[in-house]
């Protein structure tokens, strides 16, 4: 399963350059969790001092099938957003049984937490975001496993994009075939200027299966579309923001982690906002888009009576009236 931590005043005492560090402790931190899901205690004193201060969390996920997926809700100002870290070094993040299975466990978590706000989904692994499928893997599996595991992983992405918050992906290497596919199921996606992009899935004589022909559509155009998924090519960063694939393209920097430095900074922008607000703007918009304006607006007139009775909506109203930050509950 994957890893859960909350420890947003611990990363704020690391210099950014760190992150990868900064899981490598998270994953040490699991070692001083007793089997209740509570920071172990010898002697009435935390076994573990990093946990001093920390409220124990719901669940916490063991560090076992090679750690490749890392999940932390921050705390703190950045209480609400959660950080989805994929961890496989040594096969360049690439789509396993292993990873689509915790990933359904991390999509399950998300989407029954109602105090989360925004998702950034990243690499932990330098210079890759997903490299697609685990082709090794693949080649191990009997033909008539192909079809259905292909399909679990298409379920996952769907699941992933149908999250009721904003997703960020944050890439800042390799998003290749069912890699960018994951990309293109969040709501917004940020790259490096160095990240490489494409649906290479026709160099090996098969199409993308996890969303690719329908998304990357509906995000760059048809025509373009077609161009990048007939010749297979993979494009970087900067021409991804000018077709428009990705919303922001920015410099990497020396530690690697440009895009998920800006998704975190996009996240903080939106944790302040209407959390129900933001939830059913993203329905409206979801769902508007694949249908007539007429329909479009009938859907976001249902949406908006979502609000209308919402304490957060009286609050917005009363903070506006008294010139002061509101403080909104979900509720």
């Amino acid at each position: 399963m994957a890893l859960v931590l909350g420890r947003q005043a611990l990363r704020q005492a690391m210099p950014v350059c760190l992150l990868a560090a900064e899981w490598d402790t998270a994953g040490r931190l699991t070692a001083s969790i007793n089997s209740t899901g509570h920071p172990a205690f010898s002697g009435g004193r935390l076994l573990n001092p990093l946990w001093s201060g920390l409220a124990p969390r719901k669940r916490f996920y063991s560090s076992d099938s090679k750690d490749d997926l890392r999940v932390r809700y921050l705390e703190g100002e950045d209480s609400g957003i959660v950080v989805v870290g994929i961890n496989r070094p040594k096969a360049k993040n690439a789509i396993s049984k292993n990873l689509v299975k915790m990933m359904f466990e991390a999509v399950e978590d998300i989407k029954t937490n109602n105090k989360v706000r925004s998702v950034i989904v990243c690499s932990l692994v330098p210079g890759v975001f997903c490299a697609g499928a685990d082709l090794k893997e693949r080649a191990k599996m009997h033909p008539s496993e192909v079809g259905p595991f292909v399909s679990k992983a298409r379920a996952l992405i769907t699941e992933l994009g149908n999250l009721p918050v904003p997703i960020i992906a944050a890439i800042d290497g390799a998003a290749i075939g069912g890699g960018l596919e994951m990309a293109l199921a969040c709501d917004i996606r940020i790259a490096s200027n160095t990240a490489k992009m494409g649906l290479v899935e026709t160099k090996l004589a098969i199409i993308p299966g996890a969303g690719g022909t329908q998304r990357l559509p509906r995000v760059i155009g048809v025509s373009l579309a077609k161009e990048l998924i007939f010749a297979a090519r993979v494009i970087d960063g900067i021409e991804a923001y000018r077709l428009g694939l990705v919303s922001h393209s920015v410099e990497q920097n020396n530690c690697g982690d440009a895009a998920y430095q800006r998704g975190l900074e996009l996240a903080r922008e939106i944790n302040p906002q209407g959390p129900i607000a933001i939830r059913m703007a993203k329905l409206s918009i979801n769902q508007g888009i694949e249908v007539d304006l007429s329909t479009g607006l009938a859907i976001e007139e249902a949406c908006y009576a979502q609000v209308i009775p919402t304490k957060d909506r009286l609050e917005g109203l009363a903070a506006f009236k008294e010139k002061r930050r509101p403080h909104f509950k979900g509720e």
